[in-house]
């Protein structure tokens, strides 16, 4: 049990099974999409097009929460990090910041926005991004009112939906999808942080820094071992999920077609929101002097810009055109089954991108084919085809997945 525990736990596993789906997909052995390959080759134009518009110079940074931070031009984290000292210090409030802000990043829905102290108005995933900068920096997060440039367990678990809806602006008139289950979902990593003192030194989120830098031998550590430590440390915050030896999975989902005949039978994992967070750690590790090698050891991301993007594009089609017009909850078959082959088909045009750019997989890793990228063209296609920019799949979202 405990071995199959540790593969669920990991990005080898995300890959290995989605594949699998991707393999039965292309024999039509799915019950919800069918894959077309002849759409992939110019997809992969589509988003080097993409690329090439927002990066001329092919000098792509890695997909993470810092881009959002930056929206409009404005590198808000550059006015945080002035108020700090210490390289070690800075990179525990990194990881303070960037931890809660990526947790809270499920999809806004299509109607809410930000308005930013500088006068931006920013929507979606840049403006929830600027909006818990924003907290951060007044200390929403912090158990110290004279430093409030942190993340503290005590705060964390004291946190009421009414203090996240006036820090994201959200109300009536200004609605954010699955809000409570934000809240809940702080309050749960306040609880996580609480509980585990060796993995979060200091009861602050930012402890969890100190904790990957001991792992790291001669100063650099693998990607995937990152997301091993995030899965362990997060994994009792997600609600609501499946659990194995009484162990919560977090993001693993049921499909019929993921027979193994062991104790992992029919799940499928993805650890989106941990996988993304493990590449928003990137920058603050590096910046503090820890390499970290085998970026592409993690795998792409299963949410709805970039699984979007394969409907939108042509790879991916519904088997019954109706299933487009319905809301479908997350646990639900078709979307688990979106949700791996978008991983999958992420591989595959990461490959084709590099065959036609010239690049190999150094030198433009999935976490620059994602930014360049897969999620920006998935956004731009969705814009293109339905008023507003909404995903071609309409999903009943409680705040934690997407």
């Amino acid at each position: 049990m405990a071995a199959a525990l540790a593969y669920l736990r990991s990005s080898a596993a995300v890959r290995e099974r989605t594949h699998r789906l991707l393999s039965a997909a292309e024999r039509d052995e799915l019950a919800h999409f069918a894959v077309d390959g002849a759409r992939m080759a110019p997809l992969a134009d589509y988003v080097i097009e993409t690329i090439r518009a927002r990066y001329p110079t092919l000098d792509v940074p890695y997909h993470s929460r810092w881009r959002h931070f930056e929206v409009g031009g404005t590198d808000r984290w550059a006015e945080l990090r002035a108020r700090l000292k210490g390289a070690d210090e800075i990179a525990r409030a990194r990881f303070d910041l960037v931890i809660p802000s990526v947790l809270l990043d499920a999809g806004a829905g299509p109607s809410w926005n930000y308005r930013d102290a500088d006068g931006g108005v920013h929507a979606r995933s840049e403006g929830l991004g600027v909006a818990t900068l924003r907290m951060f920096a007044g200390g929403l997060f912090s158990a110290d009112s004279g430093n409030p440039l942190r993340a503290d367990a005590a705060r964390l678990e004291a946190l009421e939906d009414l203090d996240l809806a006036q820090g994201f602006q959200a109300g009536p008139d200004n609605l954010l999808t699955g809000l409570p289950g934000r809240a809940n979902l702080m309050r749960r990593l306040g609880a996580a942080v609480r509980a585990r003192p060796e993995l979060f030194p200091g009861g602050r989120v930012g402890g969890l820094f100190d904790t990957i830098k001991a792992r790291a031998q001669e100063r650099a550590i693998a990607a995937p071992a990152i997301l091993e430590v995030m899965l362990e440390a997060l994994g009792p915050i997600w609600p609501g999920r499946i659990e194995l030896d009484g162990v919560n999975l977090g993001d693993v989902w049921r499909h019929r077609a993921m027979r193994t005949g062991d104790a992992t039978d029919g799940l499928v994992p993805f650890h989106k929101l941990s996988q993304w967070l493990t590449y928003s750690l990137v920058e603050p590790l590096e910046e503090a002097g820890i390499a970290v090698s085998n970026l592409d050891g993690l795998t792409g991301l299963a949410e709805y810009r970039n699984g979007g993007l394969f409907i939108d594009g042509g790879v991916l089609r519904f088997k019954d055109a109706r299933a487009a017009a319905k809301s479908h909850a997350v646990d639900s078959e078709l979307v688990v089954e979106w949700r791996a082959l978008t991983v999958a088909l992420l591989d595959r045009v990461a490959d084709a991108i590099r065959s036609k750019l010239g690049f190999d997989a150094e030198s433009l890793p999935l976490a620059k084919v994602l930014e360049g990228g897969t999620w920006a063209a998935g956004r731009r296609l969705a814009a293109e085809k339905r008023a507003g920019g909404a995903p071609p799949i309409r999903i009943a979202s409680d705040g934690t997945v997407f």
